[in-house]
């Protein structure tokens, strides 16, 4: 059986903890090689058009990073720079390609 896209990144956390109740963030913990504790957004995307991948961020989100899956690595951004990005350019769609290009805050992990 296929492991959910949580378990699947709990593998590259320490001392990991999950919300008590539903909430915007899904896990928390520290990346392996570091020492920052995070709240973790790490929501399966889904298909779109032109055989593209979306993924709903609220942007009043209580996770300090968002994550992104693809075939072959974890793509992890900051919130707080997200909203700052999406607000400035009066965007409600977002390519993850022009987030990577764009913003300083992220960590690219491979599988």
């Amino acid at each position: 059986m296929d492991s959910t896209i949580v378990e699947r990144f709990s593998k590259y956390l320490t001392q990991i903890k999950y919300p008590k109740k539903e909430d915007s963030w899904h896990i928390e913990g520290i990346l392996i090689n570091s020492n920052q504790s995070f709240k973790f957004d790490v929501r399966n995307m889904f298909a779109l058009e032109n055989n593209q991948f979306g993924k709903y961020v609220n942007t009043a989100n209580k996770a300090d990073k968002i994550v992104f899956e693809t075939n072959k690595n974890w793509h992890i951004i900051d919130i707080i720079e997200f909203n700052k990005y999406v607000k400035k350019h009066k965007l409600f769609k977002v390519h993850l390609e022009d987030l990577l290009i764009n913003l300083d805050w992220c960590i690219n992990l491979k599988k």
